[in-house]
């Protein structure tokens, strides 16, 4: 998700920023909820073990595919208080994660002064849309917040904030989103006919970041016990289901900018998940709520023994159903009615990845007649372009973009969920049945796993291959040649070669030599360069464009 934040368009905003900082700012950051009803007893965490902790409305646990299993009970507060408690170093890890990757993208101190003023401007209106339950829960859990980053706000308005920090990215992003692709079969596109559902969820903000992810397993006192693929800090939904078979997850659209923050989309499918239990009652849910950002909330059901994509906007609002067929796809872009003549959408579908993706994934599922979870799997993991071409590791037209937070797979009829361990996909698929979890954990016994891991899905061989080794080389090489570039420093010539061999089928390695050429002058090169990258799966028709623009430009230097 975090690429590139675009700082030159608030600065651009600055003046009028500044004069509206105050306005709205200071009632935001000092409003709280009632919490008066709820009792507000610190919870007493006992360590049984480096990998298991319990409380009283609580458990967390380390499995040995390094997932950490969270169980929380109890009203909006203890919840949080608990999860605050029993993750509260996982919690300050995530938030250095986050923050720290914040700091990497805008390195000027100013110009993070300046970030802050405008997001606590921005989020001024956030607390108005979020009910007192999930502001209770975030209360809870900020008692557990790190005080490192009390100069950015204090402990609860900062955590309420970073909820919206899937929104944000998305609206300060220079270039395409890097894309999330969804899909479900059911009925004759199944081996059993029943309801399979599987996503990747590509936010990326730093390999940091995606090591310490939290299953976690909620038990409220109201609406309906889920679970959620989750990290420390976070009460929101990504991707989850409850326990009457209905699944969420989230797709980010195309979004112009927006000018104030109201219910982060992550708490939009929190409520879905814990209250309701139908695709109808999910579209109600959601039509109740005022979004900052456009998204793609995908829905499974196993009431309804099907799925159906609800297409939310600030000012618009569409539902995508396929009742002709046993199949939906969703990758980043809006497919309802309601979005029929979006230019912003049809945009997006022009210049993005997202129609790439799709199509991508429709030729994968017509490949597969009779589906199963290990099918959902391996379909998640695909690193190839359309036709199984050779288009690089880390293209953002692959399904597998080889930087997922994680790969999920539902199976909501039978109430079971196979969860992705590190790295990406490719780690082993835990399984959890959502049949026996809740009564296990509110046992109280203290297993060292809450997974059926006699339904788990193996590991992909991949992460141990040698294609795999040279795309770690690639990572690092282009991290220290992008510094290059941007600092008009020197490299050798096996330097750049060694980007180009650690991944060979991939435009950007090519792009990057370019690029470094040309800033040194050295037009003959970059022109070679740019001509090769010109020849592989460009990811963006702007991506495209801006190679051809080199060419042209470099044509016309070198023969003038």
């Amino acid at each position: 998700m975090f690429k590139t934040v675009n700082t030159t368009r608030i600065l651009h905003f600055l003046p009028l920023l500044l004069l509206l900082a105050s306005c709205g700012v200071s009632k935001s950051l000092k409003s709280v909820p009632d919490i008066g009803k709820y009792d507000a007893e610190t919870p007493n965490r006992i360590k049984i073990s480096d990998s298991l902790y319990v409380s009283e409305h609580g458990r967390l646990t380390h499995n040995k595919q390094g997932l950490w299993e969270l169980y929380a009970e109890g009203n909006p507060l203890q919840i949080g208080l608990t999860t605050g408690s029993l993750t509260q170093e996982l919690f300050h890890k995530q938030e250095d994660a986050l923050l720290t990757k914040v700091d990497e993208m805008v390195p000027s101190k100013t110009k993070q002064y300046l970030l802050r003023k405008f997001l606590a401007w921005f989020n001024r209106k956030m607390y108005l849309n979020i009910s007192n339950e999930y502001k209770t829960e975030i209360y809870g859990l900020s008692q557990y917040a790190s005080d490192t980053y009390d100069h950015i706000a204090e402990a609860y308005p900062r955590i309420l904030y970073l909820h919206s920090a899937h929104d944000i990215g998305h609206a300060l992003q220079d270039l395409a989103l890097v894309g999330c692709t969804s899909f479900a079969v059911w009925g004759n596109k199944t081996a059993d006919g029943k309801l399979i559902i599987g996503r990747n969820f590509d936010f990326y903000a730093g390999d940091e970041f995606a090591k310490e992810k939290i299953i976690a397993f909620i038990n409220p006192e109201k609406g309906h016990k889920f679970m959620s693929v989750t990290w420390g800090g976070m009460i929101g939904v990504v991707s989850g289901m409850n326990d009457q078979g209905l699944t969420v997850t989230i797709n980010a659209g195309k979004s112009k900018f927006p000018t104030a923050a109201k219910t982060p989309i992550s708490i939009v499918t929190r409520e879905i998940l814990q209250y309701a239990s139908t695709i109808e009652e999910a579209v109600a849910i959601a039509k109740k709520r005022k979004v900052f950002v456009s998204e793609s909330i995908f829905v499974g059901s196993a009431k309804d023994k099907k799925a159906a994509i609800i297409e939310v906007s600030p000012e618009n609002f569409g539902v995508y159903d396929v009742p002709n067929s046993t199949q939906l796809i969703c990758s980043n872009h809006f497919q309802s009615t309601a979005y029929a003549n979006d230019k912003k959408n049809q945009d997006h579908i022009l210049e993005s990845h997202s129609q790439y993706r799709y199509d991508r994934m429709e030729e994968l599922l017509g490949e597969s007649t009779q589906v199963t979870p290990q099918t959902a799997v391996d379909i998640l993991r695909n690193k190839e372009g359309l036709n199984d071409k050779a288009i690089g590791y880390g293209n953002e037209k692959a399904l597998n973009q080889l930087l997922a937070h994680h790969g999920i797979v539902f199976k909501p009829e039978e109430l079971k969920v196979w969860v992705s361990a590190n790295p990406y996909q490719l780690g082993e698929f835990v399984a959890y049945d959502l049949n026996t979890v809740f009564q296990d954990a509110e046992k109280k016994t203290l297993k060292v796993t809450l997974a059926k891991t006699a339904m788990n899905i193996a590991e992909d061989p991949f992460q141990y291959s040698t294609a795999f080794n040279n795309y770690q080389i690639y990572r690092k090489l282009k991290e220290k040649i992008s510094a290059a570039i941007t600092n008009d420093e020197h490299l050798s010539p096996e330097t750049l070669e060694a980007l180009k061999k650690s991944n060979p089928d991939y435009w950007e390695a090519y792009y990057l030599i370019g690029r470094y050429h040309y800033e040194k002058g050295y037009y003959t090169a970059a022109l070679n360069a740019f001509t090769l990258a010109n020849t592989k799966e460009i990811t963006t028709l702007p991506d495209r464009k801006g190679v051809e623009k080199y060419i042209k430009k470099l044509k016309h230097r070198l023969h003038p």
